[in-house]
């Protein structure tokens, strides 16, 4: 049976982590992949070992031993949760890791408007431990992710595109995937 690779994308605050941790609650045989779990972590133990400019390269490290782990030692679906937010970058993950003779293919795209990210920036509470420089904040990281030169995901990308343009489609999309995931047919390798 074709395992789910389920890549979501979007700007900060979009609702990519608490959706991706509902999903993975009744999502039989999935896990979450948070690179935000793995910049804290570095950041927390390892931070003399981080470049200072350009990307992250240890944490995209750790994060392909733990995407290699999984594809070799478990049969768990895939629910990648980052911004994700190039084109190039999900070419990599849809092309090269999770190809569509192996996977069912799903990015779910949180398309908010831009008042509902700021709201969402200016009140929270979430931790800006995962970033490498200590200054910056959601606020201005929301900021440069609206420069960004970024191509939305288009239909055709992958096996399965979901937009939300509000927090209320959620539990629909949810429900789409987990039929999706009932529905696969076993392999014939």
């Amino acid at each position: 049976m074709k395992r789910l690779a389920i890549i979501t994308v979007g700007k900060t605050h979009s609702g990519k982590t608490a959706f991706a941790r509902m999903l993975e609650d009744v999502l039989p045989n999935s896990f979450v992949m948070d690179q935000d779990n793995q910049a804290l972590f570095l950041n927390t133990y390892y931070k003399n070992l981080l470049p200072t400019e350009g990307p992250n390269t240890l944490k995209h490290a750790l994060s392909q031993v733990i995407v290699k782990h999984a594809m070799e030692q478990t049969d768990l679906h895939f629910i990648i949760c980052n911004a994700n937010r190039s084109r190039d970058s999900r070419a990599y993950l849809l092309d090269e890791l999770f190809p569509s003779d192996r996977f069912v293919r799903i990015l779910v795209h949180f398309d908010l408007a831009d008042e509902v990210l700021h709201e969402r920036v200016t009140t929270s509470a979430r931790s800006t431990a995962i970033f490498r420089d200590a200054t910056l904040t959601f606020e201005e990281l929301l900021s440069h992710q609206h420069r960004e030169d970024v191509i939305d995901p288009i239909e055709g990308e992958a096996d399965y595109l979901f937009v939300l343009k509000d927090s209320s489609e959620v539990e629909s999309v949810m429900q789409e995937i987990i039929h999706l995931a009932k529905n696969q047919k076993p392999l014939n390798i």
